[in-house]
């Protein structure tokens, strides 16, 4: 069964690692003509690193050594900087749910998985411009001179501005949140003074638009930094936005001298908008599905893109590689059994108040996408499927 996936992204390189550890025939289309240092992190908390466990013997335990490791997961007031949420995590975390919240840079989790590629499966440099799907196959065509390709089944996991889900459902634009996002990487040696640096730790603002997170990054050695603010109007798309570093202190200097030593060390911020989309009904059609941000873009309040895109690999691997049943079935099975999980987190991460205080964190760390129950039938019964 010849599998397709576009978008080499986190959620499509882990769905392609999952299928080659079993034998299908698998093939990544990626527009970019290269891979760079694109994003700044990804945090991989338990439910996402015990996913990843199970792709590759290798890749759990590299990920440990390169990541960093954060002992709690705080939240405090932005004035006083009280602490209204604490939730252990480190060792805790991995006894509790099997594995730990391990935070990387993105482009080490990248190469982590490419390098579990064998050669020619990571095709970059291809450009989706169109599908066109029979009863039997699914045909791709590609920009330029490239020729059209003809594949068993096709995963959608080219992002939020993507091509397969709007060739399945139509052009849907992502609603703009009203809130801007800014990113920066500070060396810990030039933070002194401020605690916790070898936590998750949230700073809750006087507003839902104005919320700060630092975590450590880089086996600790640095923090990363990410916060919001609203603006009423964004017009660029780029996540590589350069931000005026003393506009973004300003946004902040009333919040607690700990944010203000932070920031201030702050030399060279990004900024980009946050968008969203309600959670879609369906993700797939006939021999087409979707993953990832493609299907169900949410805000980073939770930390669960990246891990929702992971869950979503290991899922659609064991329906691709379980019982044989025709495609469309299989992918009606992933689909349903991740749907309302993933509109679940998409409505919590944007009503952004999840542990702000109180600790109920089991029903989204303790998930084991290797082990929960595919989906039913629910609308092959009701005549729905493709």
């Amino acid at each position: 069964m010849k599998t397709a996936i576009v978008g080499g992204g986190v959620g499509g390189l882990a769905l392609a690692v999952g299928l080659v550890q079993r034998g299908v025939d698998v093939v990544v289309y990626e527009q970019a003509p290269q891979f760079g240092q694109v994003g700044a992190d990804v945090n991989l908390t338990p439910n996402s690193t015990r996913a990843l466990d199970g792709l590759h013997a290798e890749l759990g335990a590299r990920l440990r050594e390169t990541g960093a490791r954060p002992q709690r997961r705080l939240s405090r007031r932005w004035d006083t900087g009280e602490v209204t949420s604490d939730l252990p995590m480190g060792d805790t975390a991995e006894e509790q749910y099997g594995a730990p919240q391990l935070t990387v840079h993105r482009a080490t989790l990248l190469d982590a998985l490419r390098e579990l590629l064998p050669e020619g499966v990571l095709q970059l440099g291809h450009r989706v411009e169109r599908i066109e799907q029979s009863a039997d196959a699914v045909r791709v065509h590609f920009g330029g001179d490239r020729p059209a390709v003809d594949v068993d089944v096709l995963v959608g996991a080219d992002g939020i501005h993507s091509v397969v889900r709007d060739t399945l459902f139509g052009p849907q634009d992502a609603e703009y949140t009203g809130i801007v996002a800014y990113r920066a990487v500070v060396p810990n040696d030039r933070l002194a003074g401020v605690g916790n640096l070898d936590s998750f730790t949230k700073w809750w603002g006087p507003d839902t638009g104005r919320q700060l997170v630092t975590f450590p990054l880089n086996r600790g050695e640095d923090l990363f930094v990410f916060a919001t603010v609203g603006q009423p109007e964004w017009v660029a798309e780029s996540w590589t936005t350069t931000a005026d570093a003393a506009e973004f202190r300003g946004q902040y200097a009333d919040f607690h001298p700990e944010v203000g030593t932070i920031l201030g060390a702050c030399d060279q911020v990004m900024k980009s908008a946050l968008r969203v989309r309600d959670p879609m009904p369906r993700w797939s059609e006939g021999r087409v599905t979707l993953l990832g941000d493609a299907c169900h873009p949410m805000t980073p309040f939770m930390a669960q893109g990246a891990g929702q895109a992971i869950e979503d690999a290991v899922v659609l691997c064991r329906a691709l590689t379980g019982d044989d049943l025709p495609v469309d079935e299989r992918l009606l099975a992933y689909e349903d059994a991740r749907r309302e999980r993933t509109g679940r987190i998409q409505l919590t991460s944007r009503a952004n108040d999840w542990l702000k205080s109180g600790d109920q964190a089991d029903w989204l760390y303790g998930y084991d996408a290797w082990t929960v129950p595919l989906g039913g039938s629910t609308r092959r019964e009701n005549g729905v499927a493709g």
